[in-house]
């Protein structure tokens, strides 16, 4: 348990008034502090790394917030963030999650909700709403059908990235569209392309795919 017993908790909001509730709520705790209060800004992240928080709560004023997902678990890793979404956004969801994040409550959610998310998330739980979670099953199970086959590691020698990336080279999608896709540069989809061909003695993308394809990978 973070700081024996106590979590630290960092709280991340576009709105003064929903920052100064949070911080009230966790400071009347005796299982919770705050560790700071900041609006979205250009030095955030600085901000909250020098707190260096248990837990980050925050709102989703918009979609530039997975920057900030992105840019947190890079500088603290350990950080565990909570988000709270304004409906069930299954696409919202599930892409946070992507992103790292454990803990989600809807934006109508009573305040011991989210106190008992930041407490799970601080204990190492991933904390959703039941209506949610039903998304996730969804997920894997659509997940399952493009699990990178055993036989293309094992024959082709490719990644489970350089598989993930055979996928989207079979939807046609260009570099620049699969860099955008996985949130990376383009150069290092580029790097990753040259690597699948040469360990599977492929000519171009297409002949990856079609390697894969007869090696059992759904493409």
């Amino acid at each position: 348990m973070p700081n024996a017993g106590v979590v630290r908790v960092c709280v991340v909001a576009q709105n003064r008034l929903m920052r100064d509730a949070l911080t009230r709520i966790f400071g009347k705790r005796n299982d919770t502090t705050p560790a700071g209060s900041f609006g979205f800004s250009p030095i955030v992240v600085s901000q909250i790394t020098q707190v260096n928080p248990d837990v980050i709560v925050m709102d989703w004023p918009g979609t530039g917030q997975f920057e900030f997902l992105r840019a947190i678990q890079h500088a603290s890793p350990l950080i565990r963030v909570v988000l709270i979404g304004m409906d069930a956004d299954e696409e919202l969801f599930l892409r946070v999650v992507r992103e790292g994040v454990l803990g989600y409550v809807l934006g109508d959610a009573h305040t011991s909700e989210v106190v008992s998310a930041v407490r799970g998330v601080a204990n190492g739980e991933a904390v959703s709403p039941p209506l949610l979670c039903a998304a996730l099953f969804r997920e894997l199970a659509r997940q399952r059908t493009n699990v990178p086959s055993f036989h293309v590691k094992l024959n082709l020698g490719l990644s489970t990235r350089e598989q993930q990336l055979v996928l989207l080279i079979a939807r046609g999608m260009t570099n620049k569209e699969i860099a955008a896709e996985l949130h990376l540069a383009e150069q290092t989809v580029r790097n990753h392309v040259h690597r699948m061909l040469r360990k599977a003695g492929a000519n171009d993308r297409l002949q990856v795919v079609e390697l894969c394809r007869m090696q059992g990978l759904r493409v």
